[in-house]
């Protein structure tokens, strides 16, 4: 479910690699590899009944984002013989003292990626084997959220950089060739049925680290960037979410996914947002970013 986007062209470049035989369900707004069987449909419409009568190994749903979503697949297709395989979010833990989170921290009803651990909990329930991932940002080349995109226009154009409050705050980037290596390797792994992992890069950053690392990636002396605090809850909702990380402490343990799948990201910071600059930005950038909100929030 997906394919042609971000995780799932990732995804499915790697299968095709391992020589994995492919079907893939989109609403064919993206190219499609020519050796997969592409069958096109919006999942929220009835056009997903084009799936009835077809069988599955493997389901991998790297789009879903609520119960009902993913459930309508299996109601068509049954589920899969093998594994479903399921992007979820570590969106969806509670905010914590002791950091970093693991696979066991508690769950936040409010969150707005509650679907995805709806879904997950149905699958449990179900008893559908499964394989559950729990990423915190992903970036790299083809992501469609403005992560790597919102620091690399502020840094290229010269502009001062809005921060909240002292920049110290601790974020988790996962790059998505990383992500897609582990779920490649969960199919091949007998330990991953009927598991979650966290999975995203190895360390943590502050905002203002990113914020450096963005500019070393750009070509630019970390030293010569302007920062702008702020505090954020003067703001109204729609200016705090301005900045395109969650403002609070966000870390994951992934020690699990390293030592089941003896898995370990290949990308460090610096080196995904060299490969995001390099084979993205550059690539795709828009020539007139809108910094309206930059300017009302630091008055400039």
């Amino acid at each position: 479910m997906g394919g042609t986007r971000f995780v799932g062209r990732t995804l499915v470049k790697k299968l095709i690699k391992k020589g994995y035989e492919l079907t893939v369900f989109t609403r064919g707004n993206n190219p499609v590899p020519n050796n997969v069987l592409h069958i096109q449909g919006d999942r929220d419409s009835n056009e997903l009944n084009k799936l009835k009568g077809m069988k599955f190994d493997v389901i991998i749903d790297s789009s879903g984002r609520n119960l009902e979503q993913t459930k309508n697949v299996i109601d068509i297709t049954g589920p899969p013989s093998h594994r479903f395989l399921y992007v979820s979010s570590a969106g969806i833990y509670k905010d914590c003292f002791t950091l970093p989170l693991d696979e066991d921290s508690k769950i936040d009803e409010s969150s707005r990626h509650i679907g995805k651990a709806h879904t997950e909990e149905w699958l449990k329930q179900a008893k559908i084997p499964f394989t559950i991932f729990r990423p915190t940002y992903i970036y790299g080349a083809g992501n469609y959220n403005p992560i790597e995109e919102w620091f690399f226009d502020r840094i290229v154009h010269n502009r001062p950089i809005p921060i909240p409050l002292d920049g110290s705050t601790i974020t988790q980037l996962g790059h998505v060739e990383d992500l897609a290596d582990a779920m490649v390797i969960s199919l091949e792994k007998n330990v991953a049925k009927d598991s979650i992992y966290n999975c995203s890069g190895k360390k943590g950053i502050t905002f203002k680290g990113l914020v450096y690392a963005a500019s070393i990636a750009c070509g630019m002396d970390p030293n010569e960037i302007k920062l702008v605090p702020y505090d954020p809850k003067g703001l109204d909702l729609k200016a705090r979410k301005a900045f395109p990380l969650r403002i609070n402490h966000f870390l994951t343990d992934i020690s699990l996914i390293e030592r089941e799948l003896n898995w370990n990201p290949k990308y460090g910071i610096d080196e995904g947002l060299l490969d995001s600059f390099n084979n993205d930005y550059q690539k795709n950038s828009s020539t007139k970013p809108d910094f309206n909100m930059d300017i009302n929030i630091i008055g400039y």
